[in-house]
């Protein structure tokens, strides 16, 4: 294993070990005595802020610390909550997609993903539509064109499946997904609007009071 293979696994073991500890102390120290009466007092609003900030950070599991969040303040803080679960996801996105279109290819060529690399400079060119085209005619197997053809189903799954930080997290997913210039921006916010609405829809149903 060469060394720039031995550093981006300890970068990646880093992020994953930072994003945990995050998700595992976070909910703790949020869980202050006498806040929890204020449904929208300045701690709240404060949290949300930090929630929203963190949750967008590649590698943090966002969608736990969100659900620790509702287990602390209970129903009533659900639709803070999920207002910061989609604009963590909306803002990484929006990171992903603001960067330079070289920055994947870079990344590909970093990690000696060498034929990746090629066809995202080939594709770089190209409108949305023919870029994925491109990338589902000439993508190997069968998976990851029917992923492409698929992309918004398989992106709101991704933002559900238990332990995604070990990918990313959603803040990872989303900023991935802004990069591959993949997504129209308007679709993806309905996508992931409607990926994390299930558990807090739950919560507000059952109507959770801690």
């Amino acid at each position: 294993m060469s060394w720039r293979w031995i550093w981006a696994v300890a970068a990646y073991a880093l992020l994953l070990g930072g994003g945990f500890l995050i998700g595992h102390y976070l909910p703790m120290w949020l869980d202050v005595p006498g806040e929890t009466s204020a449904p929208f007092g300045a701690m709240t609003l404060t949290v949300a802020g930090i929630y929203l900030v963190i949750s967008a950070i590649p590698f943090v599991p966002g969608a736990e610390i969100g659900f620790a969040l509702m287990m602390v303040f209970g129903a009533r803080i659900v639709i803070l909550v999920y207002l910061c679960m989609v604009a963590a996801l909306w803002l990484a996105f929006a990171a992903g997609h603001l960067l330079p279109k070289a920055t994947l290819r870079e990344l590909f060529v970093a990690l000696k993903l060498n034929r990746a690399a090629v066809m995202v400079r080939q594709a770089e060119t190209m409108t949305g539509a023919g870029r994925r085209a491109f990338l589902t005619q000439n993508a190997p197997g069968r998976i990851l064109p029917f992923l492409l053809k698929n992309r918004y189903l398989a992106i709101a799954i991704l933002f559900n499946v238990p332990g995604n930080a070990v990918l990313g997290g959603g803040g990872g997913i989303a900023l991935f997904a802004g990069m591959s210039r993949l997504y129209s921006p308007i679709w993806f916010c309905v996508a992931s609007a409607l990926a994390v609405a299930p558990v807090p829809i739950l919560f507000l149903v059952f109507g959770y009071h801690p």
